[in-house]
C-alpha cells in the first residue's frame, strides 16, 4: 500500500467505523475532518493493545511512518508520556501519564457533553491538544479553556493547537481547581479519571450546565458520568458508560505495601482462615468491580499471580488497618480466605457483589451519581436519585 493509499484509507476510514459503532455522530463529523488526530501526536507513541490492556511497542514516525500512520487511525489510545516525563526513549516506562485518548471514547464523550454553538467550555487536562482544538473548531476558540498540570504537555499541546490555526485559552495549572478567571461554564470535559469530583470546578458551573467525567472508585472500575448541576448547587446525572483513563494528578493514590499490613510477620500472620464458594474470577471484572467500589469505602484489591494460573487477590484498606487474601486455583469450587484487622474486606466485598448481583447485576447506565456542591459528599445511587446505594460497613 502506498503513503497515498494509507492517506486515503486513515481518516475516512476510521471515521467509518467510529460513525457505524455510533461514537461519531454527524454533527462532530465536520470537527473530525478538519481537525486530524495525526497533528496532535507525536513522532514516538505507545499504541494501546487491540486485545486486552496495556501498551504495545514503541513506534517512531522517522524509523517506520506506515505504521505510524496505521495506529493513527485505529480507534486505540496511544500513550504519549511516561512516569510523568521522567522517562525516556522508546522503552516503556513504569506508568503511563499522558496520552492520545481512544477515538471511540473521545467522540462518545463530546457527544455526552452536548455541547452548543455557543457553549462556554472548560476541559480538564489538555494532554496532547486534540479535544480543545475540536472543540475550538466546533464552538470557537474563544469559548473554549483549557487546563494543564504538565508544563512539558502543555507546551506541546500549545504548539500544536496554534500550528492548527486554533487560540482557545490555555492554562498550566491544576485542573482541580477549575480556572475561575474564565467561569461560569455552560459545559466542562474532564479527560483524566477522578475519584472526586471536585465542588469548586461544579461551582463554576451555570446552572443547567453540564460536566463529563471519568469517575473512578477506589475499589477499581471505572465509567463516564454525565452531571447536570441543579439549582441548589448540587450536579446529578447517570453514567453513560465504561472508562479506562489516567488519574487526575492530585487524585493518584500511592498503595503502602503488602508487607506493612502483615506488621513485619510472614503470611498469614494473624490472618483467621475461611472458605468462599464466590470464585475471584467472578469478580474481577469491569463491572463487578465498578459496582463493588460504589458500595465500599477505602478499599483496594491486587493479584499476586502465579505460573500455574492460579493467584492470590489480596485486599487492603487505605487506612492500613485491615488485609484479606483469597487464593483462587482453577477448576476449584472453594477458595481459602484469611482476614486480618477490624475490617473483614472480604466479607465487605461479598456483601457489595452479592447485592449486585441480587439487583440483576444491573449495567452502567442504571447506576448514578449525586455530588452536593457544598459538602462534596458523593452519592451513588441506582435507577434513580432517590435510590441511594449504601456503603457496606
Amino acid at each position: 500500500m502506498t503513503e497515498h493509499d494509507l492517506r486515503e484509507a486513515g481518516p475516512d476510514g476510521l471515521a467509518s467505523r467510529l460513525m457505524e459503532s455510533g461514537a461519531l455522530t454527524s454533527d462532530w463529523l465536520y470537527a473530525y475532518k478538519a481537525v486530524p488526530r495525526e497533528l496532535f501526536v507525536p513522532d514516538v507513541m505507545w499504541p494501546g493493545r487491540t486485545e486486552g490492556t496495556g501498551q504495545g511497542e514503541a513506534i517512531d514516525r522517522n524509523a517506520d511512518p506506515a505504521s505510524w500512520y496505521a495506529a493513527v487511525y485505529s480507534d486505540r489510545s496511544l500513550t504519549t508520556q511516561w512516569d510523568d516525563g521522567k522517562h525516556a526513549g522508546t522503552g516503556k516506562g513504569r506508568t503511563p501519564t499522558c496520552s492520545n485518548s481512544q477515538p471511540s471514547m473521545v467522540f462518545s464523550m463530546l457527544a455526552a457533553l452536548d455541547v452548543q454553538e455557543t457553549s462556554r467550555v472548560l476541559e480538564i487536562g489538555t494532554g496532547t491538544g486534540w479535544n480543545a482544538a475540536l472543540l475550538s473548531e466546533r464552538v470557537g476558540s474563544g469559548n473554549v479553556v483549557s487546563v494543564e498540570v504538565d508544563e512539558a504537555n502543555a507546551k506541546a499541546a500549545r504548539e500544536r493547537i496554534e500550528a492548527a490555526g486554533y487560540r482557545p485559552t490555555l492554562i498550566v495549572g491544576d485542573g482541580f481547581e477549575g480556572y475561575r478567571e474564565g467561569a461560569p461554564y455552560d459545559r466542562v470535559l474532564v479527560t483524566a479519571a477522578l475519584t472526586e469530583v471536585p465542588h469548586r470546578v461544579i461551582g463554576q458551573v451555570r446552572t443547567g450546565g453540564v460536566i463529563v467525567a471519568p469517575y473512578a472508585t477506589t475499589y477499581g472500575g471505572e465509567g463516564v458520568v454525565r452531571l447536570v448541576v441543579q439549582r441548589d448547587g448540587s450536579a446529578v446525572g447517570a453514567f453513560v458508560g465504561s472508562s479506562a483513563f489516567m488519574r487526575l494528578r492530585r487524585q493518584r493514590q500511592k498503595r503502602r505495601h503488602v508487607r506493612e499490613y502483615l506488621g513485619g510477620k510472614s503470611w498469614p500472620a494473624d490472618g483467621v482462615k475461611s472458605l468462599t464458594s464466590i470464585s475471584p474470577e467472578e469478580i474481577g471484572d469491569w463491572l463487578p468491580m465498578f459496582a463493588i467500589g460504589l458500595q465500599t469505602q477505602g478499599l483496594f484489591p491486587w493479584a499476586e499471580t502465579y505460573a500455574d494460573g492460579s493467584y492470590t487477590l489480596w485486599l487492603r484498606d487505605t487506612d492500613v488497618t485491615s488485609w484479606a487474601t483469597v487464593d483462587y486455583e482453577p477448576g476449584r469450587e472453594e477458595f481459602e480466605v484469611y482476614q486480618s484487622g477490624p475490617r473483614k474486606l472480604w466479607d465487605e466485598v461479598t456483601v457489595a457483589f452479592l447485592h449486585w448481583d441480587s439487583l440483576g447485576r444491573p449495567g452502567w447506565q442504571r447506576f448514578g451519581l449525586t455530588v452536593n456542591g457544598k459538602t462534596g459528599e458523593h452519592t451513588p445511587w441506582l435507577d434513580s436519585p432517590g435510590q441511594p446505594l449504601r456503603p457496606v460497613r
